[in-house]
């Protein structure tokens, strides 16, 4: 990987994308532990479900807000504080193990969640990554988020069986400020708050319609990979009797892949400028994977690489999702438009698991796939659509 890389841009990437894999171990800090929190606290699973309700809410209401922090204070500042106060968040928690401590932890987790992308993404845009590089750039950030998903249940399991529940919260908050570290000391990440300041752009010019376009895009990627990634074990045991065990290995099947196509993924962006082709693509060949597996009972040595399929073609199309945003972005605003986008991503966490859940608790497990495969197929329209836009706004 090194080869053309200057050491500066191996010292940004490594930053930021050391801190998207801390951002995506906290938000699964708590799910693994519910059981056990259960027992702890005395409470019952919606009580629990409420401190994840709380983080997306607060992330959805703050993303925009955080966006225009780090392009008036600096991306390093805010990712930093980010890590800090994620990280301090679950300490407390683990230091005061009462439930509404519990809820009051998550509230501050969501606020630092808000950081994540918007300072990423800034930094990524603000030219310390060669352009011929951005696209691999861009995929390594996103696959240290996807380590980071992959990561946290097993580790947040080892850690309570090792340490207990408090011992795990406090081992999970101790990434924040050992992560944080390289930020305040290494070499500096993104373009100088002095370079921001030089280009005010009016919030309306911020929300165009390509901008708006992108948040829809945003979270129906959010409610499409919901309801494979969070359902479709419990759905395929349910409308096939797929055996737990298969089902489970297939969505593991399905991660991995997707971890692979964002490696791969980025060389295609960089290869290319039709990134709302590629999207489209992507989308449209993981949409026919999963519609088979919804409509046929697959044996495991079919499915499996079915999965892995649809998997990899998400993941692939992940960094040209990413340079769809960046061209949308005017210079020196790219925090703002990236928070703007990611709110989609809090709005589909928002509406996802309610719609699934539901289509679960009224017996249709097999319309789990069918709306999966139906966002899959408007994000192909959105991405179109988009595309579209940007060329007329062009020619005019």
């Amino acid at each position: 990987m090194s080869a053309g890389w200057k050491r500066e841009e191996l010292a940004t990437l490594g930053q930021i994308s050391g801190a998207h894999m801390v951002s995506h171990i906290h938000i699964l800090v708590l799910p693994p532990l519910f059981p056990l929190l259960k027992e702890q606290f005395g409470v019952g699973y919606v009580e629990l479900g409420l401190a994840l309700t709380l983080f997306n809410i607060v992330s959805a209401l703050m993303q925009t807000p955080t966006g225009f922090a780090v392009d008036r204070f600096g991306p390093r500042r805010l990712l930093v504080g980010g890590l800090l106060l994620g990280g301090s968040a679950f300490i407390v928690a683990g230091l005061n193990p009462v439930y509404p401590v519990l809820l009051a932890a998550a509230l501050m987790a969501g606020l630092a969640n808000c950081v994540y992308h918007p300072s990423d993404y800034a930094i990524l845009s603000s030219g310390v990554i060669s352009e011929a590089r951005v696209g691999r750039a861009f995929s390594i950030h996103t696959f240290a988020g996807y380590a980071g998903t992959a990561l946290a249940p097993a580790g947040m399991l080892l850690a309570a069986g090792a340490w207990g529940v408090s011992g795990a919260l406090i081992a999970a908050g101790l990434l924040g400020p050992l992560f944080a570290l390289p930020l305040l000391f290494g070499a500096p990440a993104g373009a100088p708050r002095a370079a921001v300041r030089r280009a005010p752009i009016p919030v309306r010019q911020l929300i165009t319609p390509q901008v708006l376009s992108l948040v829809a895009f945003f979270a129906v990627i959010g409610m499409s990979g919901g309801g494979i990634s969070g359902f479709s074990v419990v759905a395929m045991n349910a409308h096939h009797g797929t055996p737990v065990w298969v089902a489970s290995i297939a969505l593991s099947f399905y991660l991995g892949a997707s971890a692979l196509g964002v490696l791969a993924g980025g060389i295609v962006a960089d290869r290319t400028r039709r990134h709302s082709e590629v999207s489209a693509g992507g989308f449209a060949v993981t949409a026919v994977a999963i519609a088979i597996v919804g409509l046929v009972n697959l044996p495991m040595w079919a499915l499996l690489p079915v999965m892995a399929v649809g998997g990899f073609c998400t993941g692939l199309i992940m960094p040209s999702r990413d340079m769809l945003v960046r061209a949308s972005a005017p210079k020196g605003a790219e925090g703002r438009v990236f928070a703007i986008v990611s709110t989609g991503f809090n709005i589909g966490g928002i509406i996802g698991p309610l719609l699934y859940g539901t289509i679960m608790d009224f017996g249709h497990p097999g319309w789990i796939f069918a709306v999966s495969v139906g966002f899959m197929l408007s994000t192909c329209v959105l991405a179109l659509a988009n595309d579209r836009r940007a060329r007329l706004a062009a020619a005019e």
